[in-house]
């Protein structure tokens, strides 16, 4: 096979699939909107079930489900009727995939979801199939044929029904008024989780760990304090303790430019006033946000009351894997 011979059916590949899936916007209809309005009234899980090419797109069509704020889960249909049936309770639905909407493993399911009165969705390429007649709602998956030239392997249909299930997954989670952040409780793992849900204080140094020094400190004590500390930098507290100013690394480069003898000069002599500043509940990217606006390596945490309560570096940012 020839390398134009190769590109040529990759081409074709997707064109074929490009407008199988333009065809799938026509139906989005009455019937996708009953379905939508049958998962939004369950009062359990969506339970999806398809065999073979199908049950694959299934799995995927759970998982998007679940991490969107419809709790969902895959059961194999062979496995059903084997006893995983019992996972499914009276008040869950099923979502029964089938291309040909006549797989014998799934049909075997009906009598017994019709028993349990557990209301049901199919999607199948066929509206007169066994599948389809028995469900509530069917939702069309059709093709005219597959991108297999030999009109076999399943390729469009199962983009088609791919797209079918990210669909009813938006459309619930637009209704459900899903947001970032719950999308972020069902991916604490992940980097969009982190960013989402880490916390300066989840990370920040407090306590012991906070550099902290007087207005009247003498500068080559604030030093030793800076250096014991590691943060390159230090906060100055007023005789209350409230905050008024670092000092930092770069402070003492324009020291040692300026001659400023270190052991006679104080903190109030040298330091910046009004730092940047971060609460212990601003997220974590938000806070490398401003490290990186203001090109600043840590910031201080303070309180309500502008008490210092900890320091972030960046450096406990990158390690979170807020990035």
């Amino acid at each position: 096979m020839t390398q134009d011979l190769v590109l040529q059916a990759g081409q074709r590949t997707v064109r074929m699939e490009v407008e199988a899936v333009a065809e799938l916007e026509k139906r989005i209809n009455g019937e996708f909107q009953r379905a939508c309005e049958m998962i939004l009234q369950c009062r359990g899980r969506a339970i999806v079930t398809g065999m073979g090419k199908s049950g694959h797109i299934g799995r995927k069509m759970a998982a998007t489900l679940a991490s969107t704020g419809t709790p969902s889960f895959f059961v194999h249909p062979g496995e059903a009727s084997h006893g995983d049936l019992g996972m499914i309770t009276r008040d869950d639905l099923v979502i029964a995939i089938s291309n040909s909407g006549s797989s014998a493993e799934v049909l075997t399911l009906l009598p017994l979801l019709k028993r349990l009165s557990i209301p049901m969705i199919s999607m199948t390429g066929k509206r007169d199939s066994p599948l389809a007649q028995a469900a509530d709602v069917n939702l069309d998956i059709a093709v005219q044929t597959e991108a297999c030239p030999l009109n076999l392997a399943p390729t469009s249909s199962t983009t088609v029904t791919l797209v079918m299930g990210d669909a009813l997954a938006v459309a619930l989670l637009e209704a459900r008024g899903f947001t970032a952040e719950d999308f972020a409780f069902s991916h604490p793992g992940g980097a969009l989780g982190r960013r989402l849900l880490l916390k300066v204080e989840d990370v920040m140094h407090a306590g012991d760990e906070l550099p902290q020094v007087h207005t009247d400190t003498l500068l080559s004590q604030a030093l030793l304090e800076m250096t014991s500390k590691g943060f390159g930098m230090t906060t100055i507290v007023d005789p209350k303790g409230e905050l008024i100013g670092v000092f930092t690394d770069g402070d003492l480069r324009r020291v040692i430019d300026q001659k400023i003898e270190l052991d006679i000069a104080t903190m109030e002599q040298v330091m910046s006033r009004r730092p940047k500043t971060v609460s212990a509940d601003t997220l974590a990217a938000e806070a490398l946000r401003i490290m990186e606006d203001y090109k600043i390596t840590a910031l201080v945490v303070e309180d309500e009351a502008h008490f210092p309560i900890g320091v972030l570096h960046m450096h406990d940012i990158l390690r979170a894997g807020v990035i």
